[in-house]
């Protein structure tokens, strides 16, 4: 495949997955800081966001102090933010159309409508009145590509390429979320439960955000702990979410498309993804779960450098 396709497949994939982890994000955000709390509670929770993007001098330069609708404005709508929704939408849509011929009719129209709908929901000021009803409606039309595309296409190098972009920002988005919320709720603990009112409806919207509150609940118990959170989101390798089940389906797309030049990057992705199959929670949270996020971050990041230079960069 040439790597001009396969980069645009690739980013085609994450920009979508980006939009629906930005829009998770953004709803658990919302939902925690309709609880009561303090007006610097509140400014914390929406100056997380921004910082766990990488985003607060970007947004200070163009909008100053923090507010929720201008974070929401900056996060969902803002077209000079790369990160935003809307442009994550086109920026989906435009390696869509330049790969047109290898997608199915189904992906590229899915693609294509959801970028063309999205702005008419902004225009008709769907963020204003309701921002949950627009953050759903970015999720749900992330699922409805996935579903098409997995239903659609022929799961050759295409296909591949097209998961490994998937579950890498998949992975990188879990941990920030992660991230965030355990910055909310004093960061760092060890194990320990903590029982009230106020941090379960935190914990049930970061389950929630990730589509996991079904599924802790069934797998744990009605009892919401931080270290189970936790666990789930990190090592459940059955939980689609999760940073373990992300990186068990990169390596086995990356092994589809390996070549020559690849073996240090799949060398890099295979130890990543066995250190979470055999890792312990408590063991994790021991040496702190900040640095521990911080690490597979760093090494996310390094390993999507490796796949573009092994597989999207063309040669020179």
């Amino acid at each position: 495949m040439l790597s001009r396709t396969a980069d645009h497949l690739f980013w085609l994939s994450r920009y979508m997955e980006r939009a629906e982890n930005t829009a998770r994000m953004l709803d658990v955000n919302y939902q925690t800081s309709l609880l009561p709390q303090s007006a610097a509670a509140a400014e914390q929770g929406w100056r997380g966001i921004l910082s766990i993007s990488e985003l607060i001098a970007s947004y200070q330069e163009r909008h100053g102090d923090v507010t929720p609708r201008k974070v929401k404005h900056f996060m969902v709508a803002d077209e000079g933010n790369p990160s935003s929704i809307i442009s994550c939408l086109r920026a989906a849509r435009e390696n869509a159309r330049a790969v047109r011929g290898t997608l199915t009719t189904e992906v590229w129209e899915t693609t294509n409508q959801t970028w063309l709908e999205f702005r008419r929901l902004l225009a008709d000021g769907l963020l204003e009145r309701d921002p949950s009803a627009l953050l759903e409606w970015v999720k749900f039309r992330s699922h409805l590509s996935h579903g098409v595309t997995v239903g659609t296409m022929l799961q050759d190098e295409a296909f591949s390429f097209i998961r490994i972009g998937s579950f890498l920002e998949r992975a990188d988005n879990t941990a920030r979320l992660l991230d965030v919320k355990f910055h909310a709720l004093d960061g760092e603990f060890h194990g320990t439960e903590r029982d009230n009112s106020h941090d379960f409806y935190h914990w049930s919207a970061l389950l929630r955000s990730v589509s996991g509150f079904e599924i802790y609940r069934k797998v744990y118990s009605n009892v919401i702990q931080p270290d189970k959170v936790a666990e789930l989101l990190l090592l459940r390798p059955n939980m689609p979410r999760s940073l373990a089940y992300c990186m068990a389906r990169l390596v086995s797309n990356l092994k589809q498309v390996a070549n020559k030049q690849s073996d240090d990057t799949l060398r890099r992705a295979g130890r990543l993804a066995a250190d979470l199959e055999f890792a312990r929670i408590d063991e994790i949270l021991d040496t702190g779960l900040h640095a521990y996020l911080t690490q597979f971050l760093e090494s996310v990041g390094e390993l999507g450098a490796g796949i573009s230079r092994d597989f999207l960069m063309p040669s020179s």
